[in-house]
C-alpha cells in the first residue's frame, strides 16, 4: 500500500495526458488468502482471483503490468493474517502445520498457493526469458564499462563458507516409482518430528534437498569479521 501511493501518482501524472488508465489489483496478502476460499464466505466478503487473472493477462502482447513490492507470506505472516481477517468476521480456516486428515491436506494445499513467491512466477509467465538482448551484449561488450584503476595489491576477495553449508549438503535423487516423501528432523537421541508432508512425487521426478548450519554459519561469520579487522578491511 505504501509503495502503492508513493509511485501511482507519479505514473498517472505521465499516463494520465495521454490518456491511459491506470487500473489497481489487490494481490495482497489478505485478498490471495481469501480468495482461497469462497465456499466458507459471504458473498460480500468473496474477492475474484486477480492473480490469476493476472497472469493470464501477462500471457498477452498488449499486457502492461507494473508489479509493486508485495509481502512473500512466509508462515508467521500467513497466520497473522489468518488470525486478522478471523476478527473481523471471515470464516478462514486456521493453517495446519502438521495435515493428517484429508480436510487438513486440502486446507494446507490451498495455502500453499498464497506462501512464499506466489507472485512472481505467475506475473513473469509473459517474461521468462531474461537473457540479454544480443545488441545490448555486443553494445557492453564493445564499450566496457570503466569502472576505475584496479590495483592488484588491493585486499578485497570474496569469501565462502567451507563446510555446513547448502552446497555441500545437497543431494538429489530421482524418483523411480510414484509414491510420497515426507521432510523429517531427527534430533540426536534419535527423536523424530515431522516437519512436513506427505508430499506426492511421480515416477522420475527429481527430489532435491540441503540443509545449512547454524552454528557453521555462525563460526564463518565470526572468522570473516575477525579476518577483515586484522587486515584493516573494516
Amino acid at each position: 500500500m505504501l509503495a502503492t501511493y508513493s509511485l501511482l501518482p507519479i505514473i498517472r501524472k505521465f499516463t494520465d495526458p495521454a490518456g491511459i488508465q491506470v487500473d489497481l489489483s489487490d494481490i495482497s496478502v489478505a485478498a490471495r488468502a481469501i480468495n482461497q476460499f469462497p465456499e466458507r464466505l459471504t458473498e460480500e466478503q468473496r474477492v475474484s482471483d486477480t492473480l490469476g487473472e493476472l497472469g493470464e493477462l501477462a500471457k498477452t502482447p498488449e499486457a502492461n503490468i507494473i508489479k509493486l513490492p508485495n509481502v512473500s507470506a512466509s508462515l508467521p505472516q500467513l497466520q497473522e493474517c489468518i488470525a486478522e481477517l478471523q476478527s473481523q468476521g471471515y470464516d478462514l480456516p486456521e493453517y495446519p502445520e502438521n495435515p493428517s486428515t484429508d480436510e487438513e491436506h486440502d486446507i494446507a494445499e490451498r495455502y500453499g498457493k498464497v506462501m512464499g513467491s506466489a507472485v512472481n512466477p505467475v506475473l513473469r509467465e509473459g517474461n521468462s526469458d531474461r537473457r540479454v538482448a544480443s545488441p545490448v551484449k555486443a553494445y557492453a561488450q564493445k564499450n566496457p564499462h570503466k569502472m576505475g584503476a584496479w590495483s592488484p595489491d588491493s585486499r578485497t576477495h570474496v569469501a565462502h563458507m567451507s563446510g555446513g553449508d547448502f552446497f555441500e549438503s545437497e543431494v538429489s535423487a530421482t524418483m523411480e516409482a510414484a509414491g510420497e516423501v515426507s521432510v523429517e528432523h531427527v534430533a540426536p537421541d534419535g527423536t523424530v518430528t515431522a516437519l512436513k508432508g506427505p508430499i506426492p512425487v511421480e515416477a522420475g521426478e527429481i527430489v532435491d534437498a540441503s540443509f545449512l548450519s547454524v552454528s557453521a554459519l555462525k563460526d564463518f561469520f565470526e572468522k570473516e569479521i575477525a579476518d577483515a579487522r586484522d587486515s584493516d578491511l573494516m
